[in-house]
């Protein structure tokens, strides 16, 4: 019997579909081959239509994710089929999430240098028995301890850790991924964690720079992406 394949999986990228990057999903695709990341999720802020038309293009790599903005920090989704709009209550999109069978995790939890609302005291405590993951290496947090604070967090309620490399380019593209068995859906995906490798290494604090400069763009293009 022939061991199931291992995959290398990006699990936080943003395209043009976010407000704060500009790259197309045909280049974060053709960046996948180049950097031979074999499953990506595309989780753009609050919107699924990138996500959605990368997986049409390639529906073998693209994990279809969302970042969703609570009324507090963000939540990840993935193997999603429905968006969930920003402005809700976490609890209502790990609801929705869950309606639909999404795999879910929680972004940058402990990262306070977001331009973000952040949790308040007691949410997290109140989300991790509903949580699949946790993700705690993000290679956009300023300062490492932010995903040691995390990756502490995870370890004391017993939730799967992730990394992604929270890429807003196809420069940031692979900075944080994962080896792990094979998957297809949330199921198995909850599965492979268990077993799963890091290659992980934090962006230097310049990166940001390409989502102010992609926000400007669009300010001044005046984009409804």
């Amino acid at each position: 019997m022939n061991p199931t394949p291992e995959v290398r999986a990006e699990f936080h990228c943003h395209s043009v579909y976010s407000p704060d990057s500009l790259v197309r999903v045909e280049d974060l695709l053709a960046a996948c081959q180049q950097k031979q990341i074999d499953k990506l999720a595309i989780t753009d802020h609050n919107r699924l239509e990138g996500a959605l038309r990368a997986h049409a293009l390639d529906p073998q790599r693209v994990i279809i994710g969302e970042e969703i903005q609570t009324t507090e920090g963000e939540i990840l989704g993935y193997f999603m089929r429905e968006e969930i709009p920003a402005g809700l209550e976490p609890l209502e999109v790990i609801e929705r999430l869950k309606d639909q069978g999404a795999f879910i995790s929680v972004a940058h939890p402990f990262d306070t240098n977001r331009d973000v609302t952040h949790w308040k005291s007691g949410t997290l405590e109140a989300m991790f028995p509903f949580l699949d993951a946790f993700e705690t290496f993000n290679a956009r947090c300023l300062r490492q301890a932010y995903n040691d604070q995390a990756q502490i967090f995870a370890q004391e309620h017993g939730l799967a850790g992730m990394a992604g490399s929270d890429a807003h380019s196809t420069f940031e593209l692979g900075r944080a991924t994962m080896l792990l068995t094979d998957f297809n859906n949330a199921m198995e995906l909850r599965a492979a964690l268990h077993n799963a490798q890091w290659n992980v290494r934090l962006s230097a604090a310049p990166v940001h720079l390409f989502s102010v400069w992609a926000k400007i763009i669009k300010k001044v293009r005046k984009s409804t992406f």
